[in-house]
């Protein structure tokens, strides 16, 4: 009975605005619906077609009624001729409003670094004020926040991700594993479908933002005789890890062709944070990353180089100074804000990383020249790459703000407060 006097409702609000079908509005089924449930939300992040004509319904009446002046003929959106005519009074615009929930973004892997830095920006930032956090978390957990739902699980566990996908608009997925075969195809490949899989049939999804590496196109372990763009073919270096970026980026596309899901990836090379560089560069036992330097010149000459201070200064085979693509997670996390909800990111992967990469001989002379630390050149098997930033720099009109300058000084200017202990929480 409701939609039938919904149904009456609507043909008079067609004769009132002069036309019988109006593209502007949606069909009456859509109106029914925005005012009824107030919106029924089209899987693949198209939005909501119910809201968009309640919505304009309103605007459109509203504005009629507050300027009879205008001229009664179609609207570049209606066809048809309006039925008063222009004369007489016009009757009250009948008005009808929705109200759509506050958008919430589901976080994988959110107590890591990138979703801990993406989390305080989000809740930051005006933009975003109404937005809910919702964390998917494994082994450790976030502070209470009164716009943060921590749901705890694995995500190779469907019922955990089902749970953790309940109203969920958008999905950032930065869970990931590295150097561990036990976990790598449960994590990457699992959990991604059944991510996936939720968002393709979820009536609120609107959009899915993958955050990829550069390990998929082989990182330096292969030469890269000209810059590396999106268009590169898939090329894993030997382990689980480089090939789980390469399943997830693939699994992703699919999900393009297969439903029209709506998605981006952003593809990072080595996301640096806090003393990370620093520690990048030691010679100690706690060197962070690869490659080990202390590994490659022996335990005597590590803790030799450790007690002066020296760094490393990484060369190729053929002794030039080796390029390396970094990307700081503030650069990143300003990227992942800028891709949401932009229709430019539909369906594209981007390269997100900082506009050269760091050459090691250059890195080596800014660090002796304004600190004074000795250099130690080291000469290994890897190979200097060219991550090309530019088509994220156009789509996403985003700009990273770190060079190898302010990448340096920012890693040695840190200091680590004493709840803020240095951990890695992954091997590789």
């Amino acid at each position: 009975m409701v939609c039938a006097a919904l149904a009456g409702v609507i043909r008079a609000i067609q004769v009132h605005t002069g036309s019988a079908t109006c593209a502007e509005f949606g069909t009456e089924l859509d109106v029914i619906r925005a005012v009824v449930i107030g919106g029924t939300q089209r899987s693949g992040g198209r939005g909501s077609v119910a809201n968009g004509a309640g919505r304009t319904l309103s605007r459109s009446l509203e504005q009629r009624h507050e300027h009879p002046e205008r001229s009664d003929g179609p609207s570049a959106h209606c066809q048809g001729r309006n039925h008063h005519g222009g004369a007489g009074p016009r009757p009250a615009a009948l008005v009808m409003t929705t109200a759509s929930p506050p958008p919430v973004i589901l976080v994988t892997g959110a107590t890591g670094k990138v979703g801990r830095t993406f989390i305080a920006r989000l809740l930051g930032e005006k933009h975003f004020e109404q937005w809910r956090v919702r964390a998917l978390c494994h082994q450790r957990s976030l502070p209470a926040h009164e716009r943060i739902e921590s749901v705890f699980g694995a995500i190779q566990d469907r019922a955990t991700v089902q749970q953790a996908l309940q109203g969920v608009t958008h999905v950032l997925h930065l869970a990931t594993s590295k150097e561990t075969p036990d976990d790598a195809m449960d994590v990457s490949v699992k959990g991604l479908f059944w991510l996936l899989e939720g968002c393709r049939t979820s009536p609120t999804f609107r959009q899915f933002i993958l955050i990829g590496g550069d390990a998929s196109v082989g990182h330096f372990h292969y030469p890269h005789p000209v810059p590396v763009v999106e268009t590169q073919a898939h090329s894993a270096y030997p382990g689980c890890y480089a090939l789980s970026k390469v399943l997830e980026e693939t699994m992703l596309q699919q999900y393009y062709l297969q439903y029209d899901l709506n998605g981006c990836c952003l593809r990072a090379p080595w996301i640096l944070e806090k003393d990370d560089l620093r520690f990048h560069l030691s010679f100690g036992a706690d060197v962070f990353g690869a490659p080990r330097w202390c590994d490659l010149v022996g335990a005597e000459a590590a803790a030799e180089y450790e007690r002066r201070g020296a760094i490393p200064v990484l060369l190729d085979q053929a002794g030039a100074g080796l390029l390396r693509n970094f990307v700081h997670v503030d650069d990143l996390v300003s990227a992942i804000l800028a891709a949401i909800d932009e229709p430019r990111a539909r369906h594209q992967l981007m390269n997100v990383c900082m506009d050269e990469p760091v050459d090691y001989v250059r890195l080596g002379e800014y660090l002796s020249r304004t600190r004074g630390f000795p250099l130690v050149p080291i000469r290994d098997r890897y190979h200097s790459t060219w991550l090309d930033n530019s088509k994220a720099r156009f789509l996403l009109r985003w700009r990273p703000q770190y060079d190898l300058a302010r990448l340096v000084d920012a890693a040695w200017a840190y200091e680590r407060a004493a709840d803020d202990p240095r951990r890695v929480w992954y091997p590789g």
